[in-house]
């Protein structure tokens, strides 16, 4: 089971360091996605939360700090999936595609409820 969970925490922490290095490498594009969701103070928030999920991906990744890292995750799906992907707000061309964002980072919310109650790679 040991490096079954090591693979997983690989591939779920991998893909959430990806998706935070692409909203820093994207920043500026990303502020002014936020800033036309009303997000105060998008120009400091957006970095700020991209850090954070991607100091917990990488500590799920490590295996450093798990449940610290965990929540970090958490805190960030929790804070900007229902108000970037509000696909109950959109346009019907664009109701789709936000509804499979949303459903995606749910999954992803629950991968890192489960991962936060597990703490460890040992219990």
């Amino acid at each position: 089971m040991g490096r079954l969970s090591t693979a997983g925490r690989a591939v779920f922490g991998g893909v959430l360091a990806f998706m935070a290095l692409d909203n820093l490498r994207n920043v500026e594009e990303m502020v002014g996605y936020a800033k036309s969701k009303d997000v105060p103070a998008a120009e400091r928030l957006v970095p700020l939360s991209s850090g954070l999920l991607l100091v917990g991906s990488l500590g799920v990744v490590l295996g450093r700090f798990p449940r610290l890292a965990a929540g970090a995750i958490a805190a960030f799906l929790v804070g900007v999936t229902p108000t970037m992907h509000d696909f109950w707000n959109r346009e019907e061309s664009e109701r789709e595609q936000q509804l499979i964002h949303f459903l995606k980072n749910t999954a992803l919310l629950g991968t890192a409820l489960v991962f936060l109650a597990r703490g460890t790679d040992d219990d």
